[in-house]
């Protein structure tokens, strides 16, 4: 069984209100939950809003269902990095005996793994992911690189939490710059800074906090430190009944996917990567947490600049 990562006091009683408050409602699995109208819509209002602010850029819009090819991770390198977070998709493809004897087993909710396959299929990780190897296989770059724009994608970490925050499913918007080294670095640190002050002029608080993925084992750490050391991820912080969260994340990848899907620039060389990544539920649970669970009690200035 996945380590499962209980919330604070305060995490756990602001879940318990949200479902009170009808915003979300449980499935009876940590980390999976139902959205409500009022939330939905505060969310999809603030993906309306990183739309509007990208729209000067004219980023490509490439959107993927929140599957990916199981090779396209094998070559990722995600299972080095991150198995613990990983989800992969079985099928069951057996007789008629053996679908009798797996529904037996599964009516007594006993182990009735052994007779699913795995697929050719993993539940996404990242939006950004898929977007590599199909930009590689247009060619090498145009000059000056791409922007593009994966929607509010939907992706999976096999985390599970009473923390409202950390959810096991939830859309990434992602805006991803792919280019040379000077190209990519410049528009991350303009797009960090774009990100501030989207998230304040919604009324939230945001610390900037130089910060590492959760690498997995004794490797993970010191690819954790290396992270942190280059200064590779930043995380735009701000708080979530109490607990300071990781609501958006600044990130360079250098160029390793570049050498991993032989995504090449104009000048023939390795491409290198970075992205601006939103955790939409996140964001709506810092709104709901800071403004009220009441929309019509938000700031006015709020509200407009959401359109609520």
């Amino acid at each position: 069984m996945p380590e499962f990562r209980a919330g604070g006091p305060a995490q756990v009683e602001y879940l318990q209100e949200l479902v009170d408050a009808g915003l979300l409602v449980r499935t009876g699995v940590h980390g999976v939950y139902a959205r409500g109208g009022s939330f939905e819509r505060v969310r999809l209002h603030f993906d309306a809003l990183v739309t509007r602010t990208a729209a000067p850029e004219s980023p490509e819009p490439l959107l993927f269902p929140p599957l990916l090819p199981r090779e396209q991770l094998e070559r990722s390198g995600y299972l080095g990095s991150f198995p613990h977070l990983a989800g992969t998709v079985f099928a069951f493809e057996g007789d008629e005996q053996a679908a009798a004897e797996q529904l037996e087993l599964a009516s007594q909710h006993e182990d009735w793994s052994g007779f699913q396959t795995m697929s050719d299929v993993v539940l996404m990780p990242a939006a950004c992911y898929p977007l590599y190897p199909a930009i590689a296989a247009r060619g090498p770059l145009p000059e000056g690189g791409v922007t593009l724009d994966t929607g509010d994608s939907y992706v999976f970490r096999r985390e599970p939490s009473d923390d409202p925050a950390r959810l096991q499913i939830f859309h990434m918007r992602e805006i991803v710059r792919i280019g040379d080294r000077d190209t990519v670095v410049e528009w991350r640190e303009e797009w960090r800074e774009r990100a501030v002050t989207l998230l304040e002029s919604l009324g939230l608080t945001i610390d900037l906090d130089i910060a590492s993925d959760p690498f997995f084992g004794r490797a993970g750490r010191l690819l954790a430190s290396a992270q942190r050391g280059q200064e590779l991820k930043w995380e735009l912080v701000s708080p979530i009944a109490e607990n300071p969260t990781a609501i958006a994340s600044s990130n360079y990848h250098q160029d390793h996917f570049g050498h991993t899907f032989t995504l090449r620039t104009s000048e023939d060389e390795p491409a290198h990567t970075g992205c601006m990544a939103f955790g939409e539920e996140r964001v709506t649970l810092a709104l709901f947490n800071t403004h009220g669970l009441d929309i019509q009690g938000w700031p006015a200035a709020v509200r407009r600049q959401m359109e609520l």
